[in-house]
């Protein structure tokens, strides 16, 4: 293929694109689909010989977009948001056509320099301490995800703590001694757990710690009595990992608190804010910080609520040097004059691949496209519709609040004060919006009680998609309670 046969494909596939985009919120949120279905129907993808790419697009059409659950679609409501906006497509685009490895400087001056201006800029947007910008000895990076960034925070909390009281490199040369322990809560998302099995550590070592009295949030008081009864017992604190929007019910940990208790017993503090993190571009949510300038690292999604598209996880750590001390092995082929004059950042170092698409890109096209106003106008909506969509279920009788409202998630279930009818009851009415492919929601236990989430943050959901959604929930919930079939 050459380059005018790429520009008239190219052209092929943007049209595609823009008319799945333009035609998204008239399709089923949910796919009537069943297992091996697509597998089935769709056509010999390793042909012997060269085909038209129009045949290609036609299984999209007949195969592949009738089986997809449409997270673009307006009344996608389900888990979180993974925004995609058209901007960053563009930006994926130019970042394919580079085709740069960005493994070292030396591979991709530009690709490595954009990513930290870019990561230093938005440290300042969001109100981040100085201190987690390359100027003052800190820095950022763009990982693949929020699970990714956990891990090597993990690695590199494992290598400082085996550092201390030592000049060696303890864990990097003997691996793990058993004794070592990281602290979550049970709302914490699963890639720490995930995290402390990769690195080898074993399911003993994931402690969590009790919420405080009448809450989700973790307790500072009792992270700080298992940190003194561990360390009592020989035994090594290496990480803590507070939330800042848990994936259940948006909880907040206590930062500040916890990261005091922490430091106190020398873990590492790690805070998770994957999905509300980016919120703090409003300054109005940038107390969701509070404490932030205490931790190690920071870590919040781009791909979740600001636009960009999977995958761009902004991942911040306080010293510039963690993450390569624990993660660095250079053979000889990597070796260059840039690396060895240490003047430049090896972003390999800063992740467990080796190499790393130019994923700034995308972020760059969606700063440059809608500005940091607009990301704050974005996000301010969502906010609204949700603090809205909050007051109607406190208003409606038969329904209630599961947890406080969270930014743009609101968590409720059916209430007819039988705790067992109102599970059943809740499920089935989840059940039944999916089924319809109106909308598309997700769930969560909430005090052992079957919740609805709604999390609203859709590029393009605005009122209207909200008030279907919830005059599709009501009319659902009294044609349960009447007895009577949908649609009867």
């Amino acid at each position: 293929m050459d380059p005018e046969e790429f520009r008239r494909l190219g052209h092929a596939v943007v049209d595609w694109v823009a008319a799945y985009r333009a035609g998204v919120a008239d399709r089923p949120v949910r796919p009537d689909v069943a297992p091996g279905q697509v597998r089935a129907a769709l056509p010999d993808l390793l042909p012997e010989h060269p085909q038209p790419l129009a045949t290609m697009l036609d299984a999209l059409d007949c195969v592949v977009a009738p089986a997809t659950l449409h997270w673009q679609h307006p009344a996608f409501f389900g888990y979180f948001p993974a925004n995609a906006a058209l901007a960053s497509l563009l930006g994926d685009l130019l970042s394919g056509g580079l085709g740069s490895q960005g493994m070292l400087w030396s591979t991709s001056p530009a690709g490595t320099e954009v990513e930290q201006t870019l990561l230093d800029g938005l440290a300042g947007a969001l109100g981040l301490d100085p201190g987690f910008t390359f100027a003052a000895g800190g820095g950022g990076t763009i990982a693949d995800s929020a699970s990714s960034a956990a891990l090597v925070a993990l690695l590199a909390a494992l290598h400082r703590s085996s550092q201390q009281g030592s000049s060696t490199s303890r864990w990097r040369d003997d691996g793990v001694d058993g004794g070592e322990r990281v602290y979550v809560t049970a709302e914490t998302h699963a890639s720490l757990a995930k995290a402390v099995r990769v690195a080898g550590l074993g399911a003993r070592a994931l402690v969590v710690v009790d919420p405080a009295p009448g809450t989700v949030a973790m307790s500072p008081d009792a992270l700080a009595t298992q940190l003194r009864a561990d360390a009592a017992a020989g035994l090594r604190p290496v990480l803590v990992c507070p939330t800042i929007g848990t994936t259940g019910t948006g909880a907040v940990d206590p930062v500040r608190a916890v990261a005091t208790t922490a430091h106190e017993h020398g873990a590492w503090v790690h805070v998770d804010a994957a999905w509300a993190g980016v919120a703090a571009l409003c300054p109005e949510h940038r107390y969701l910080l509070d404490g932030v300038e205490l931790v190690d690292s920071f870590c919040t999604d781009a791909h979740k609520w600001l636009l960009t598209a999977f995958d761009a996880s902004l991942l911040w750590v306080r010293d510039a040097t963690a993450l390569p001390d624990a993660l660095s092995i250079t053979p000889e082929y990597l070796r260059n004059t840039a690396t060895d004059s240490g003047a430049v950042i090896d972003y390999r170092d800063w992740q467990v691949s080796l190499g790393r698409r130019f994923r700034a890109l995308k972020l760059w096209a969606v700063l440059h496209t809608h500005g940091l106003d607009g990301l704050r106008t974005h996000v301010r909506g969502h906010i609204a519709l949700a603090a809205e969509l909050a007051d109607r279920v406190r208003a409606e009788p038969g329904f209630t609040l599961a947890a406080p409202p969270s930014l743009a998630l609101v968590c409720l279930r059916v209430d007819t004060g039988d705790p067992d009818a109102d599970d059943h009851a809740t499920r089935t009415l989840l059940e039944q919006v999916n089924a319809s492919g109106q909308a598309f929601l997700s769930h969560t236990v909430v005090d052992g009680r079957y919740t609805i989430r709604v999390a609203i943050g859709g590029v393009t959901t605005a009122r209207e998609h909200v008030d279907a959604l919830w005059e599709q929930l009501r009319s659902t919930a009294r044609t349960q309670q009447a007895g009577l079939a949908p649609g009867s």
